[in-house]
């Protein structure tokens, strides 16, 4: 078996010089490792105090950065809008072997009270009626399926928007009844 060492109590080594009193076992490595661990807290420590102030720092410049451009094509539809019904029922056939007719009754919707367009589409009615005939005329029974409607609105409005109108936009088209009737 292994011998264990004795401690042995220090002695009072008062005024002697260079002479240092014993340490229990172990002492040393003890403070090692504390001082180690005093190292790697500090190291810590220090690293996030550079982080917090240099996230400060930049967050100070980050509201330049933080406007970022969004196209209308993404932007939610929260604008309230004018809507023109006036335009009534569109009655027309397609252009299927055994065509089918076709019943839609359309609203436009424009920019919140802004009188320009509302006069503009008032003014040019007959050419958008006249437009929605022939555009639905010009579509087969799948074309018109529920599925397509959102393509459907799209194509109107552009459509109205690059031919018909000049001076004011319109922002959306909705169907109030698309009924495609087979025979």
């Amino acid at each position: 078996m292994a011998k264990e060492k004795e401690y042995v109590e220090p002695q009072e080594t008062e005024g002697v010089e260079g002479v240092q009193p014993p340490q229990k076992p172990g002492t040393g490595f003890l403070f090692a490792i504390l001082k180690w661990v005093a190292i790697v807290i500090g190291a810590i420590i220090l690293i996030v105090t550079v982080v917090i102030v240099t996230m400060r720092i930049m967050g100070a410049n980050a509201s330049a950065l933080s406007a970022i451009p969004v196209s209308e094509a993404y932007v939610g539809r929260t604008d309230q809008l004018s809507w023109y019904t006036s335009i009534g029922q569109t009655r027309t056939k397609t252009s299927d072997a055994t065509p089918a007719t076709v019943i839609v009754d359309t609203v436009i919707g424009y920019k919140l009270d802004d009188k320009t367009a509302s006069t503009e589409i008032t003014a040019r009615q007959i050419e958008i009626r006249d437009f929605l005939r022939r555009y639905f005329t010009e579509k087969t029974v799948e074309e018109l399926s529920p599925r397509n409607e959102e393509k459907l609105r799209i194509e109107i409005r552009n459509s109205i928007n690059d031919d018909i109108l000049t001076t004011s936009k319109i922002r959306d088209v909705r169907f109030l009844t698309l009924d495609v009737i087979q025979q």
